[in-house]
């Protein structure tokens, strides 16, 4: 029996990855077996024995009249007169009855695109998506003015009151495209009423205009017009740019700055410059490894959510794979956001203290700030109106636009609160769910000048200060969640706003890095001599935190049950703390000399340029899972190495994204911004932490240079 606990934990998932469920209606509190024992048994074998639905349809409604199209024409409440749609409706039924008859082609494809009640409805298999493009393909010429084209839709049938509309099953209908849903839920509703001799519940729709689609696109609106111009500028500057860069570079002239800054040539020579590990004393080579892992795991979770929402034909196989030790990677996976939070107090505390020790503990805050809204901001605005006014016209399909991690249109009133990084706070519909991360990371980033100014006069009182702030906002975090009875695991009311999303529950891997940070600053230069043991030793410990981690609520997956608030709240608190010291060590080992393999593989060269491409493939991820999800059209099996197989293709084409926003708006607006910024001073030779890393604060910034950004995660 598939229980509850598990699928509700897979909500939470949702909620930790996304910020916002996908856009499906969830179960709950009621029972998820399609094979409970509640299931009117009757009502499924009739079901079973029926024939198509479209033969069953035409065979009932042969000489269609105008009560049966519509149930408030007659009856014993408020008549009303037939509308201009009705009739419009009735003569393209009764059309396309004749020529249904009479075998004419264009009828017979429309009955032939109409989904079947799906079979292995025992096993999990809830839905047929029937033949999408057949249907909408249809364009019946009737006279010179008027053609009868197809309309199609998903209608959905309850099989039983006690059973979630969620698992309701769901068939492909194909009707003229004059119809309304009204129309349609109608006679269905009448047909399945007869030949099942139930009496369906009036307040669940069958169909609903939700659910239907046609062959007609809306016309471009003024948004989806300039988003093109915006775009089509950019591609001209780019293209302009690099001739030019050909046509001067082949005779060794200096190319102009501002002809480099947009050249996709020179651009690439730093996107794809690779530095060898080892080279630079002061670089960090295994964090573009980690970055670079933690963003595929981050994609990873979010491919298994489009996979578990999808059609699937074996929905009961969910329960078995929650309860797996290997789910609990993807359960999970929301410490993905933590690791990024770690690399980024890491970094900016590495970088600024060795800036500051150049200008003698001076540090312009108002640059500092400045340098990082303009180097983040471009691509989220273009990420803004390419999700609102481009995804819904870039594909079709029967599930397009219903299994979407966000309802886009709702940036209309939001999107300046994204735009200003305050989102998580502002507002409860975010605009795009995942910028959620990036309020976070900037209202850190903004209050980690005073932090940095403490550590440079104070030092290891300044350290041990911020450690206690850390451990009293984990102790926040802990009140929270006991006194009002927040849980992330049950999904709460408001958990996400109040736990998740918040910047006081999220600073303690932030501080964490940042106390790292200025041990790694305050020891620089310095070697560590370790024992074997003292490296196994720490290399234990620091798998013990992260398996602990990820499995420390594995009993309670086993038995479908949500832990305790109590020990929700303990579990939520320590590993918060848990996994960013786990990573501590990862870095320190690789740094010195104790990594062996791990530091052969996240030191790999190779990591670099898709390192620098982790922003923009972070911010553009779910519009290719998105726009691969909607344009499924049919049913799927769910098992682990589908989804691996999905991910590759999904990953791939993520990456290729995120180097066409690189090279047209990452990489262009960052070096207009390191020529356009006030020069104090020149910079000098950069002892960055690695080559992505922002240049020293207060120092004109040089233009192939990029900030680390947030590593970006979910």
């Amino acid at each position: 029996m598939v229980a509850t606990g598990p699928i509700l934990s897979l909500l939470v998932l949702s909620l930790a990855l996304t910020s916002a469920s996908l856009r499906v209606e969830l179960p709950k509190n009621s029972s998820l077996d399609v094979g409970n024992p509640e299931l009117q048994s009757q009502s499924y074998y009739t079901i079973s024995g029926l024939r198509r639905l479209a033969v069953e349809f035409f065979a009932q409604y042969q000489n269609i009249t105008m009560s049966d199209l519509a149930q408030d024409l007659y009856g014993d409440k408020e008549m009303r007169l037939p509308t201009t749609d009705d009739l419009r409706c009735l003569a393209d039924l009764q059309t396309l009855a004749i020529d249904v008859s009479n075998r004419k082609l264009w009828a017979l494809r429309m009955i032939d695109s109409w989904g079947t009640f799906p079979s292995g409805i025992l096993y999990g298999n809830l839905i047929d998506l029937g033949n999408f493009d057949e249907c909408l393909g249809i364009d019946h010429a009737v006279t010179a003015t008027h053609n009868i084209q197809g309309k199609y839709c998903l209608s959905k049938l309850q099989l039983a009151p006690s059973i979630s509309t969620y698992l309701a099953l769901k068939t492909a209908v194909c009707f003229p495209a004059s119809c309304s849903a009204a129309h349609m839920d109608t006679m269905l509703r009448r047909l399945l009423q007869n030949l099942l001799s139930i009496e369906l519940n009036p307040e669940v729709t069958l169909v609903s205009e939700s659910s239907c689609k046609t062959a007609d696109r809306e016309p471009y609106d003024a948004l989806t017009i300039f988003t093109i111009v915006v775009l089509s500028i950019l591609c001209v500057l780019m293209v302009l740019a690099t001739v030019c860069d050909y046509l001067v570079c082949q005779d060794d002239q200096p190319l102009n700055k501002w002809i480099r800054a947009f050249s996709a040539r020179a651009n690439c020579r730093v996107l794809f410059r690779l530095v060898q590990p080892r080279s630079n004393p002061n670089v960090i080579d295994c964090l573009h490894g980690i970055r670079v892992l933690s963003f595929m795991w981050v994609v990873y979770g979010h491919i298994y959510l489009v996979s578990i929402f999808g059609p699937n034909i074996n929905f009961v196989k969910l329960d078995t794979w929650s309860r797996s030790p290997y789910s609990m990677l993807l359960q999970h996976a929301a410490y993905s956001v933590d690791t990024f939070f770690f690399l980024s107090g890491l970094l900016m505390v590495v970088i600024a203290l060795r800036a500051m020790e150049r200008t003698k503990g001076k540090l312009n805050v108002s640059l500092m700030c400045l340098h990082r809204y303009l180097r983040l901001t471009p691509v989220l605005a273009l990420a803004i109106i390419v999700y609102m006014s481009i995804l819904p016209r870039m594909g079709d399909g029967p599930l397009y636009g219903k299994v979407n991690f966000d309802d886009y249109t709702r940036c209309k009133d939001t999107w300046y609160w994204t735009l200003l990084y305050v989102q998580n706070y502002a507002t409860d519909d975010i605009c795009l769910s995942h910028s959620w991360y990036l309020g976070v990371d900037m209202q850190l980033y903004i209050i980690a000048p005073v932090l940095l100014i403490c550590l440079y006069k104070w030092g290891k009182r300044a350290a041990a200060g911020i450690l206690v702030a850390m451990l009293l906002l984990a102790a926040c975090l802990f009140s929270i969640m006991v006194i009002g009875d927040v849980s992330l695991m049950a999904a709460s009311q408001g958990a996400m706003r109040k736990i998740y999303f918040s910047t006081h529950t999220r600073a303690s891997p932030y501080l964490i890095g940042i106390l790292f940070g200025y041990f790694l600053h305050v020891n620089r230069g310095k070697s560590f001599k370790l024992s074997p043991i003292a490296v196994v030793l720490g290399w234990l410990t620091s798998l013990a935190l992260l398996f602990s981690c990820l499995y420390a609520v594995y009993g309670y997956a086993l038995d479908a049950e949500i832990p305790p608030i109590l020990e929700e709240a303990f579990y939520l608190t320590f590993t918060r703390i848990a996994w960013p010291l786990g990573l501590c060590w990862v870095v320190f080992a690789c740094m010195h000399g104790y990594g062996g393999l791990a530091n052969s593989f996240l030191s790999s060269p190779l990591w670099q340029p898709l390192s620098k491409l982790s922003y923009s493939a972070y911010i553009f991820h779910m519009f290719m899972e998105s726009l691969n999800a909607g344009i499924t059209r049919t049913n799927t099996y769910f098992s682990d190495y589908q989804v691996m197989l999905r991910f590759w293709g999904d990953f791939g084409f993520t990456m290729l994204l995120a180097f066409a926003v690189y090279i047209l708006i990452e990489a262009p607006f960052g070096n207009l911004e390191g020529l356009l910024l006030p020069a104090k001073r020149p910079c000098p030779p950069r002892p960055a932490v690695e080559e992505s890393t922002e240049a020293p604060v207060g120092c004109s910034l040089s233009a192939p240079t990029l900030e680390i950004k947030s590593p970006l995660p979910a």
